[in-house]
Parts: C-alpha cells; sequence; structure tokens
C-alpha cells in the first residue's frame, strides 16, 4: 500500500512500512469497513491513521449519504462531543496566560452556581440538600462537577434537565447556563463521574474571561493557527453539499441532539457537542496535540500543559461506574485515558487518550505508539460498535 494520495494539507505523509504498519492489516480494515457498509449500518465513513508525524493511511468509503454522492476526503461532519477536548484545550491556553486557574471555583465567574444544591431521591419524592463544595474548572474538565446530561438515565436531575432544553437554540448560551444553575445537581461535586454539560458550562466561561464568543475564541486560538478552515459552529450555505449525515436521526432525536441543518451562526454556540469538522481539519488538531502542542511552527499549547490534561484526574476517590467511561480508564481534562493494559473492552497502550461524538465520530492518540486515529462517521446507532472495530483494526496493523 502507498502512501496516501490525498495527502493532506500541512501533514507530511508515509508509506505504512515506513513507520511500522502492515499493508496488509489495513486493507482487512478496508474490506471489513466496507463490509459493515454494505450491510447498511453507516452511508459511508472516512479514516485516517498518523504515525511518527506522519499519515499512513488516509482512505474514504461508501457515500457521503444515504443514496447520496461519493463519500470524499473533505466531507464535513457532525463531530458533537469531540468538540469537548477542542474547547479544553482552548481554555487551558487561558490557563497558560494566567488569565484563569482550574482550581478557581465556577461562581467566580457565573456568580449563580453559587450555593448549589444536589437533588437526592427519596421515593418519588426530590430532596434538595446544599454541595458540600463548590464547583471549579477542573471538576467541569475532568465531568466531576455533579452536573448531568438529561439523556444519559431516567433520574429525577436528569428528567429536569431535559425539560429544561438545554441544548436548544432558543436561548443565547448566557441564558442557558443561568436555567442550568436553577437545577439541581445530580452529585456532589468531585464524588462521581457523570457525562455531563460540564463543557458548555466551560464555553461560557471561556467567553467570560475572553471577552467574546466562544466561536470566535476558538477561531483565534485554534482553527486559524492550525488552518482548520472548516471546522466551526455551522456550515455555510456553500458548503452543505459537503456534509455527511446518517440513515436516521432518530437515536440523536431522542437523547435531545441537535440536528439542525445550521447555515448561520447560532445564538447558542455549545462548547459540549456544537461543532462541524472534515477529517482534514481534525488531524490538524490532533497532529498538534500529539506534537507537544506545536504544529508547523507555531505553539497552541505547552508540552507539559497538555501532557497535565492527558494524565488520569479522577484518582482512586472518584466513583466511576459509568457505561461511557470504558472499564480501565480514567479522566483528564477534556480526554478518557487508558490506566491498564488490560480490562478495557480492546487492546491499546497504557497512556493513551481519547474521546468520540454521538453520531459515531471518534479519535484516540498512544503516545507509546506515537500514533493517532480518526474515524468520521455518522452511524448513531453504531457508535460504541464501530468504535470498537475501528480500535481493534487499527492495534492489528501495527508491526
Amino acid at each position: 500500500m502507498n502512501a496516501p494520495s490525498n495527502a493532506l494539507s500541512g501533514l507530511p505523509t508515509a508509506r505504512p512500512e515506513e513507520v511500522g504498519l502492515s499493508s496488509a492489516g489495513l486493507r482487512r480494515m478496508t474490506d471489513a469497513m466496507e463490509r459493515e457498509i454494505a450491510a447498511r449500518h453507516a452511508p459511508g465513513m472516512s479514516m485516517l491513521i498518523a504515525r511518527h508525524g506522519k499519515v499512513a493511511f488516509a482512505q474514504s468509503l461508501g457515500a457521503l449519504r444515504p443514496d447520496g454522492p461519493p463519500m470524499s476526503a473533505d466531507a464535513i461532519f457532525r463531530i458533537y462531543s469531540m468538540t469537548k477536548p477542542i474547547v479544553t484545550v482552548a481554555a487551558m491556553t487561558l490557563v497558560e496566560e494566567g488569565r484563569l486557574l482550574i482550581s478557581d471555583p465556577l461562581a467566580k465567574y457565573i456568580p449563580a452556581f453559587a450555593d448549589m444544591k444536589v437533588g437526592v431521591e427519596n421515593g418519588d419524592k426530590l430532596d434538595l440538600v446544599p454541595a458540600k463544595r463548590p464547583i471549579t474548572i477542573q471538576d467541569l474538565m475532568r465531568h466531576t462537577s455533579g452536573l448531568t446530561y438529561g439523556f444519559t438515565g431516567l433520574g429525577a436531575v436528569q428528567k429536569l434537565t431535559h425539560a429544561a432544553g438545554i441544548m436548544s437554540h432558543d436561548r443565547s448560551t448566557a441564558e442557558h447556563m443561568e436555567v442550568l444553575a436553577t437545577l439541581p445537581l445530580q452529585h456532589q461535586p468531585g464524588e462521581v463521574w457523570e457525562y455531563s454539560l460540564s463543557t458548555d458550562v466551560l464555553g461560557r466561561v471561556i467567553e467570560i474571561v475572553a471577552g467574546r464568543s466562544l466561536g470566535e475564541f476558538l477561531r483565534e486560538r485554534i482553527f486559524a493557527p492550525l488552518g482548520m478552515t472548516d471546522t466551526g459552529f455551522y456550515t455555510p450555505e456553500s458548503k452543505h453539499a459537503r456534509r455527511a449525515l446518517p440513515f436516521s436521526f432518530d437515536l440523536l432525536n431522542s437523547a435531545g441532539a441537535d440536528t439542525t441543518e445550521l447555515s448561520a451562526p447560532p445564538r447558542c454556540e455549545m462548547g459540549g457537542g456544537g461543532l462541524f469538522s472534515t477529517i482534514s481539519d481534525y488531524a490538524r488538531f490532533l497532529a498538534m496535540v500529539s506534537g507537544g502542542g506545536a504544529f508547523n511552527g507555531g505553539r497552541i499549547l505547552g508540552s507539559r500543559t497538555l501532557a497535565f490534561m492527558a494524565s488520569d484526574h479522577l484518582g482512586p476517590h472518584v466513583v466511576k461506574n459509568h457505561p461511557l467511561l470504558w472499564p480501565g480508564h480514567g479522566f483528564g481534562l477534556g480526554f478518557a485515558v487508558r490506566l491498564d493494559a488490560g480490562i478495557a473492552p480492546t487492546a491499546g497502550a497504557v497512556g493513551e487518550y481519547f474521546w468520540g461524538g454521538i453520531a459515531g465520530t471518534v479519535f484516540w492518540i498512544s503516545p507509546r505508539d506515537a500514533l493517532f486515529a480518526i474515524l468520521m462517521v455518522q452511524a448513531p446507532e453504531y457508535r460504541e460498535y464501530f468504535r470498537l472495530l475501528f480500535r481493534n483494526l487499527v492495534n492489528a496493523a501495527i508491526v
């Protein structure tokens, strides 16, 4: 197998064997994914693997959308929660400037979050008890704020969160935060890993500290320096023909995820899941992260800061029995972090870190293997299956 023919701008390429990947293993991966597309588990997909700083595999398969044109290398995907690592990296640039501390209480920036209450179910009654300590910025980054999503369970607080419509575009981000602060927390801050609206709140903190919208700040700090020209909170009409779409929006709609075809800047730019991107753009972001914060001669973040982010921040005392956090993993600042060679559902290396989006997109970085890999697909019902399958197939191609 030759080096990728669709060489991605700004990213050097190599033949698979030059960087320790098996061409035969990559062909097996292609064959497996073509079978999945033939089984109508996804209209199509794009995949990319880079090792030792060079892209050694980049391929697009299937269709851009149901009964649509072929999948293209410049397809635009809704990445949902793959927004979170980008926003967390952006927040850490403010930490490096001395404008934000991760130990700061959230209420320092959004006073409505002072004196939060925790909802405790007592039969059919929801008792409210005071939070034992304030929510911190670190809690937002590692999902220990006590906040929740409205679609991750059937608890009373989750139902209240769902009913509040926090992810709608009817209110501004600032207005959403004021509503969210009136709801009880699912857990005491710092005690339980609960996947949540925490990064959306972090996005609002960035707006307050930076004095501009989240989208403007991300363009300034991340997108423009990295050349991520197709990444943003909306897709202009001129680019709509490049949008990748799933077979069905049913699961996304049932979860309350935004499925609107946004063609103009939305009123609410949600830091937890609002971005659209391409595999090329996201590869640039991962090249920067895996490269210790630098890309093409420019620096976004310090290498020690990124190593800190990619370390476990939960420790032994935080409860992490959650279906979205794989066994054998902890969580850092914006990334899940592998702690054990075993226990997890796939092969891998201790220290690798990753995250994905509800529509099926996923990435991971393995420092030990000097590798990062991305799968871009819009297949919500098969998202976990594709994550496991892709991880297994990539690992099998490492020699």
